[in-house]
Formats: structure tokens, sequence, C-alpha cells
């Protein structure tokens, strides 16, 4: 088995120990990350991941352990970060329906997701992190849903915490529309977790207030009446192995998820958390 993992990180703010604490897992069973963003700019962690004073709202305590800052700060500046794949560069761009030549152009789009199939088949899995940033620049990219339609079609392991779950019920083949994650077992973001205001973000002053969706609601959807969510509010953590898919709440999950993936990667772990 390949040992390699690629990770997805937001160009608009990661939340640090969501990355941190599985990489750290992940590293020490052996694999390397590869680390692709959106626009190939390099990831900037959020402030408030690696300053132990923060007090989060929704839970009333500060979220960010001694031991998690200073594991985010270690890492933050590292040059294993500097030069990410630019996934807009990477995976084409589906044309649009208005295009003079879209018949053609859909046909090379498609060889294209054909070729890359082969790139992706060097990767054991697929890790997207979460922090509020995934929100602008990952949920509704349409990049980022067909590298994980790609590690889909060859059921390799779909690992997302928090934000970066969010991507999940978006991504779907264009032919059927129907959610990857139908029928599943998931977890997330549940709806007491959620801000009333203060969604930030790096690169700009924008405070868009509450996120602009319940990740809840649009899991409990996503996964049908066949499925379930599991948002397991009053429990420390919540990690929800479905495969091919791997999912986790918040920060407080992120050495568990870390755990979780390693052992669906090395263990032929299928089923945990439900």
């Amino acid at each position: 088995m390949s040992k390699k993992v690629l990770a997805v990180v937001s160009n608009h703010g990661y939340w640090g120990v969501e990355l941190t604490g599985p990489m750290r897992k992940l590293e020490a069973a052996g694999y390397e990350l590869v680390y692709t963003t959106p626009k190939g700019a390099r990831p900037v962690a959020l402030p408030p991941s690696y300053d132990t004073t923060y007090w989060d709202p929704p839970l009333g305590y500060h979220v960010t352990t001694p031991e998690d800052a200073a594991q985010v700060v270690a890492f933050k500046d590292s040059p294993l970060l500097d030069d990410p794949i630019d996934l807009s560069a990477w995976f084409p761009e589906r044309p649009y329906y208005s295009s003079a030549t879209f018949l053609r152009d859909l046909e090379a789009y498609h060889q294209r997701l054909r070729a890359l199939r082969q790139e992706l088949d060097t990767y054991a899995g697929l890790l997207l992190v979460g922090g509020s940033g995934p929100i602008v620049d990952m949920v509704n990219n349409q990049r980022v849903h067909d590298l994980i339609l790609g590690f889909h079609g060859l059921d390799k392991p779909i690992a997302a915490i928090c934000y970066g779950v969010a991507c999940l019920p978006m991504a779907r083949d264009m032919n059927e529309r129907r959610s990857l994650i139908r029928g599943k077992h998931v977890t997330g973001h549940c709806i007491e977790f959620d801000y009333h205001d203060g969604t930030g973000f790096i690169g700009t002053d924008f405070n868009m207030g509450p996120p602009p969706y319940c990740l809840e609601f649009m899991l409990s959807d996503a996964v049908g009446p066949e499925g379930q969510y599991h948002g397991n509010f009053g429990k420390a953590t919540s990690v929800i192995v479905d495969y091919p898919f791997v999912t986790a709440r918040s920060l407080q999950c992120s050495h568990e998820f870390g755990d979780q993936f390693v052992n669906v990667l090395d263990h032929g772990l299928r089923r945990y958390g439900w």
C-alpha cells in the first residue's frame, strides 16, 4: 500500500489541531502527508487554534489546550506547507452548459478526470481538514468534489473533520446527483456547536455571523432514511467510521480521529462509533 495521504487544506484558515492531530498519528504510522490547497497558496492556521486563552462561546470553555497549541505552533510555519499542490491547476473546471463547445469540453473534462485517477491511486487515502476556512473555498468547490469522487471511485478511505465534513454531502456525480453519504453513518459539527456570531476567516475581515448553513441538518438530509447522523452532543468526542468515510465532529476529536484513520488504513477497520 502507498504510504502517502493527500490532505486538502483551506486557503482561508484551518483549525490547527484538526491538521496536526491526525498528521501526528499518520506520521507515527509511517505515512507522509502531501498537501493541496484550492488556489495553491500556503495554508494558514486560524489564530484561536493556537491561543490557549481563546474562549469558545457555544462550548463555554477554553478549547485550545496547551499541548495542542504547542503542537500547532511547532508546525504552522513548517516548510512542508510552503508549496502545496494547486488544486485549481491540477483538476479541471467543469464547463458551463452554455459553452459553444460544451459537448467536446465535457468529454475532455471527463477524460482528464479518468487520467487523474491514476495519480490518486498513488495515495492511500484523503484527509479533509476543518476550520472555518472550508466554508469559503472547499465546501462548494467542484474540484474538491471531484477529488472526493475520485477517491470514492477507487474505494479509498476519505477522512473529514469539522467543516471539512461539509464537503461530503456536496460531492456528487453530476449524472446521478445522489449523495455519496446516503445510507451512511456520519458525524459532524452539531447545531449546539455552531456560533451565533463571529464566524471569521483568514485573508478577509468579513464576519458572516453564524455559519451559512447548519451542518447537522445538511448531513441528516444527505444520509437519508437509510443512514444516520450522530451528533453525540454531551459526549466529549464523536468519531464515526462507516467505510470509506471517517468523520469527526470537531477539534476535540482530532487525536481520536487520527487513531481511527490509521486503523482504517492499516487494520481494515470499517465500522466504529455507532
